[in-house]
C-alpha cells in the first residue's frame, strides 16, 4: 500500500462534457444527493467508460475500437441532459479518488449541442440544470475544477489559446 493506496488497483475511466450552446452558455446540473462522487454539487454531464460501451461492435480496425470516448461523450450528454453533441474537443485530464478509495481518470472535454434549440430532460441522478454564463458559474456550488474548466473553454470559444488547467 502506497500512503493508503493500492498502487496496482486500476481506475475508472470517465469523461466530462461542457456543453457550451449557441449564445456561449454552459449547462451545468446539480447531481443527486444520493450519488456516491460529489452528491449534491453542480457539474457538466458525463460518466463511466464500460465494457459494454464497445466490445459488442465491430472493431475498427483488426485489433481496437476508436471513438470510444466521444462515443461514451455522446451517450452521457444523451442519458443525463437529453442533448446530442457534436464537436468535441478535449480540454483537460484530472484523477481523483472517490470515498470508497476508487481512484478515477476524468477526461474533460466540450462539445455544441447537435440542435440549437436542445431541450434540456433530466435523468434521475440530476436534480436541476441552468444554462450560465462564466460568471453566473461562479454562484453555483460547482465540483472543485469545473469553473476553471469553464474558463479554458471560454478562453478557446472566445478566440484566444485554452492553456492548461490552473487553480483560479
Amino acid at each position: 500500500m502506497f500512503m493508503g493506496y493500492d498502487r496496482n488497483l486500476a481506475h475508472y475511466v470517465s469523461a466530462t462534457v461542457i456543453i457550451v450552446n449557441k449564445e456561449g452558455k454552459f449547462l451545468i446540473a446539480k447531481r443527486a444527493g444520493w450519488e456516491k462522487a460529489f452528491p449534491g454539487k453542480w457539474t457538466v454531464p458525463g460518466g463511466k467508460l464500460k465494457v459494454l460501451d464497445y466490445v459488442l461492435r465491430e472493431k475498427d480496425s483488426k485489433y481496437q475500437w476508436y471513438n470510444v470516448v466521444e462515443d461514451l461523450c455522446k451517450r452521457e450528454c444523451a442519458e443525463e441532459v437529453g442533448v446530442e453533441i457534436k464537436n468535441i474537443n478535449y480540454v483537460t485530464s484530472l484523477v481523483f479518488v472517490r470515498n470508497d478509495n476508487v481512484p478515477v481518470l476524468v477526461l474533460s472535454l466540450w462539445a455544441e449541442p447537435k440542435d440549437v434549440d436542445a431541450k434540456v430532460v433530466l435523468d434521475k441522478c440530476l436534480v436541476d440544470y441552468k444554462w450560465v454564463t462564466l460568471e453566473e458559474a461562479k454562484g453555483y456550488d460547482l465540483i472543485e475544477g469545473i469553473w476553471e474548466e469553464l474558463e479554458m473553454v471560454a478562453r478557446k470559444i472566445g478566440g484566444g489559446e485554452m492553456g492548461e488547467w490552473a487553480k483560479v
